[in-house]
């Protein structure tokens, strides 16, 4: 079933999704505000305010998605939070899902192999610290 604490972002989350993307390690806050203006980002909530947030993005010459941004605020993290972005996305997904994540990021990686991504591609110097990993869900 969703997650119940998965919905729409709305402007009102604005200023909370971009004090998250501090969190990530290389953030885009030109793609954040192209997303919040189509309306794709997705956020979990609690008591009513933004705690995390997931930034799909859709490329108009092929079909998937490809996971931009997700970030949880430290403080509910371990809660399935990132989980339910992800769901939620792979449920309305009409092609491959992918996303790029640091090769150090244990936790993240168990996440995503345990919703069936497998590494794909390796990307030299994708980070300011390191390369990346691309991950692909069928």
């Amino acid at each position: 079933p969703p997650d119940p604490r998965v919905r729409a972002a709305r402007p009102a989350d604005a200023a909370r999704i971009r004090e998250l993307q501090d969190h990530l390690r290389q953030p885009n806050p030109d793609l954040l505000e192209y997303g919040l203006a189509v309306g794709s980002a997705l956020v979990s909530v609690a008591d009513g305010r933004a705690v995390g947030y997931l930034l799909p993005v859709d490329a108009p010459n092929r079909p998937g998605v490809h996971l931009a941004e997700l970030a949880i605020d430290p403080n509910y993290r371990r809660e399935g939070r990132a989980r339910g972005l992800l769901a939620a996305v792979i449920a309305d997904a009409t092609g491959p899902v992918t996303l790029q994540a640091h090769p150090d990021n244990d936790a993240a990686l168990a996440l995503y192999e345990g919703l069936e991504f497998e590494v794909v591609d390796r990307r030299a110097d994708a980070y300011a610290d390191g390369d990346a990993l691309v991950l692909r869900r069928e």
